[in-house]
């Protein structure tokens, strides 16, 4: 048949725009990520620490710029190939610079000289981005901390803050010299010195009127300025063009219920917390009439949710605890911060992506972004998306359907992850994170994290169970997950209990089935803090029945890096032993066997892979169809990480010796390698490959254990495996 011109011509263009619409969903994805480390000057050792904090992007977008205030200076990526950031270069400045906001063909940056507290001094600095060479300097009179450019490029303001000394007096408001705002007009990108205005904000909020401690800038497409004093809870709204205050605010307060506000290493949300300020860090302008702001808190508050303003004040939208309990959901609480901050929001974004008004709110403590799309009234929940140690700026590049997050810290003294940058992209696919999440009972999240031992369920297919280890020791959880759904489902937290209280002193590493509905549990010992090294017989609703001590055999050599899993096969628990004991030799580490009904011990030897540095050990154990499957990792991260993966010893040639006497050496044969995999998802390589086991049905599945937060990015990797040797 053929088609009238005219028809012709409407179905070209339903299609041009079914792919412009099929090309911008609602979904961001993670395409890659840079560490600053790349960035390190080539006078520097690879160990000196560095950081991205705050970032902004070239006004082609295909240059990030970003504040590294330990380096003191600013680093430079080129991501013309967004999915491959490559090392553009470091520029030293003279001072610690604080931000960087971007000009047409320069960077400004913010740049803190003081010598003390009682004597703030800054400037800001121009560079030319090309180039990397700096061009200007202004005096700015104090400590310099948020630097924006107005969208016209007709002005740059700077929150002069002259941060507190929080040792002193107890950080007690006030400490003299006030801060207050700078607006400089700026010709061709580059900031006019002497026409600068600067803006008092001296008695303006209740809690330090002589001392408002400025935050964070933010300009209108009107050229109006909102501000945060964050330790004062006050916004202020100025004119850009003649420095007047147009209003001024507190940033209210709330009511906080069924919160985690104790730091007991348990996460129980039954706390509350009354007349809670706000205390807002970052703010961004949503339109000319509402801006965002993320309440960090600071001071004597922090209300651990986002709020949406208009500029007379009004309070037009509260989020509550809805992103707290999201990020509980996903396993990114940081049970250290429950009695301060919570997940801590403290980074706004907010951009325009086809015809949709996105706001990404930076949970620092938390390693996540939440991402929002803006209605005029209750904003819709879009995603969660893992963003590194502490993420702390961002820069939305919309021409490119991209946006870019820096995550400031640098772990390297730890042996951790340095600090990256990750951007993300906007598809048509699904969203792809959490990998895991639990579901609510009675309105309150099940928390969880810091998963270690996985087993799957004996008879229902795609049923798994994993434990937490001790990080959670005041609530040691057994963890019913439903794998058969997208993300998998946590949706059962069985405590593990001792005379009917949850059991001290464990470190669950391992669990495994009874066969009659209980389980098995491996407890990692570590005599220096009391805790056993032994195996817990445990009933299905979370009862200790029975405890077995190791055998002094093995007693005698311990070291603290005990067991890291266990399986069963038949009536014969087979534990694995994390790394060598004093009797092992060298690169040698023991499979350990127990027999339920002759109650006999006994043990092989296993011969560890070696790598160039730090060590490697044993993480699971897994029988499965003839063979004991265990993986075997190094203690590595992102590029370091040379050793993740999945050994088989076959059941045939396992043949044990007893306690005490000289142990057989089992033959092992590679089944999978993990780092692929690991590499896949676009962020860095995790050290803590924990937890891997066989479902009825033989699908594979592994996890990652993300510490609790603490000191990592919160980011649980669960996955299923294919094609395994």
């Amino acid at each position: 048949m053929i088609l009238p011109t005219n028809k012709i011509a409407l179905l070209a263009s339903m299609a041009i725009t079914l792919a412009c619409t099929n090309s911008y969903a609602d979904s961001f994805h993670r395409i890659s990520t840079w560490s600053t480390a790349s960035n390190l000057p080539k006078s520097a050792a690879i160990e000196t620490e560095t950081s991205a904090e705050i970032i902004t992007a070239s006004s082609d977008g295909k240059t990030l710029i970003y504040s590294d205030s330990p380096l003191g200076g600013i680093g430079f990526i080129d991501i013309s190939d967004e999915k491959l950031p490559k090392a553009l270069g470091f520029l030293q400045l003279d001072g610690e610079p604080t931000s960087v906001a971007a000009s047409k063909k320069y960077v400004l940056a913010g740049v803190n000289t003081s010598k003390n507290f009682t004597s703030p001094s800054g400037k800001l600095t121009t560079i030319n981005i090309q180039q990397q060479r700096i061009v200007g300097s202004c005096d700015l009179g104090g400590q310099p901390d948020s630097v924006a450019v107005s969208k016209d490029n007709k002005y740059v303001a700077i929150a002069i803050e002259n941060e507190r000394d929080e040792d002193l007096n107890d950080g007690l408001l006030p400490q003299l010299p006030a801060g207050n705002l700078v607006i400089a007009p700026l010709k061709n990108g580059k900031p006019n010195c002497e026409q600068k205005t600067i803006v008092s904000l001296n008695g303006l909020a209740e809690i330090g009127p002589t001392d408002p401690e400025p935050e964070f800038v933010d300009f209108n497409n009107n050229n109006e300025i909102v501000l945060t004093l964050q330790e004062n809870n006050h916004i202020v709204v100025i004119s850009a063009k003649d420095g007047k205050i147009t209003n001024h605010f507190s940033a209210g307060s709330v009511d906080l219920k069924n919160i985690d506000t104790e730091e007991e290493r348990a996460l129980t949300f039954d706390g509350q917390q009354s007349n809670r300020k706000r205390e807002p860090d970052a703010v961004k302008w949503i339109d000319n009439d509402r801006f965002i702001t993320a309440n960090e808190g600071d001071y004597e508050g922090g209300s651990r949710s986002f709020t949406i303003f208009n500029k007379n004040g009004k309070v037009l939208f509260e989020s509550g605890l809805d992103l707290e309990y999201r990020i509980v959901r996903a396993g990114h609480y940081p049970e250290k911060r429950s009695g301060n901050k919570g997940v801590e929001p403290e980074g706004i974004e907010v951009a325009r992506f086809s015809g949709n008004t996105y706001l990404f709110v930076l949970a620092e403590r938390s390693g996540i972004v939440g991402v929002y799309k803006d209605t005029g009234g209750k904003p819709e929940f879009v995603q969660l998306l893992p963003a590194g140690v502490a993420p702390e700026g961002a820069i939305a590049i919309p021409e490119r359907n991209l946006l870019a997050v820096a995550n400031e810290k640098d772990l390297i003294e730890d042996n951790g992850p340095r600090s990256h940058v990750m951007l993300y992209q906007l598809s048509d696919q699904e969203p792809n994170y959490p990998h895991i999440e639990s579901i609510s009972k009675k309105e309150r999240p099940i928390g969880w994290g810091a998963l270690s031992g996985l087993v799957a369920d004996d008879k229902k297919p795609g049923i798994l169970y994993a434990v937490n280890d001790s990080f959670y020791k005041e609530q040691p959880t057994i963890f019913t997950i439903n794998a058969n759904k997208t993300p998998a489902k946590i949706t059962k937290a069985t405590i593990v209990t001792k005379y009917g209280s949850p059991a001290k002193n464990l470190d669950m590493e391992g669990i495994t089935t009874d066969g009659k509905g209980g389980f098995w549990i491996a407890s990692e010992g570590n005599s220096k803090k009391s805790v056993p090294h032994a195996i817990y017989h445990v009933s299905k609703t979370g009862e200790i029945k029975e405890e077995i001590l190791f055998p002094k055999e093995l007693l005698k050599h311990e070291i603290r890096f005990g067991a890291e899993g266990i399986t069963r096969i038949g009536d014969t628990l087979w534990i694995a032993i994390q790394r060598p004991w004093k009797d092992d030799p060298k690169n040698m580490t023991k499979l350990v066997s127990y027999d339920t009904n002759t109650k006999q011990w006994s043990a092989v030897h296993y011969p560890l892979d070696t790598v160039k540095k730090g060590w490697v050990g044993l993480s699971e154990i897994s029988a499965h169809e003839g063979y004991l499957y265990i993986v075997e990792r190094d203690n590595n991260v992102a590029d370091a990480a040379e050793i993740k993966r999945l050994y088989r010893v076959s059941q045939k040639y396992l043949s044990s010796s007893s306690l005490p006497g000289k142990l057989p050496i089992v033959k092992k044969e590679l089944a999978y390698d993990f780092i692929p995999k690991l590499q896949s998802f676009n962020g860095y390589i995790a050290e803590k490959l924990e937890g891997f086991t066989f479902d009825r049905n033989g699908n594979a599945f592994a996890i990652t254990d993300n510490d609790g937060v603490d000191d990592n990015s919160g980011e649980t990797l669960f996955f299923n495996i294919e094609k395994i040797q």
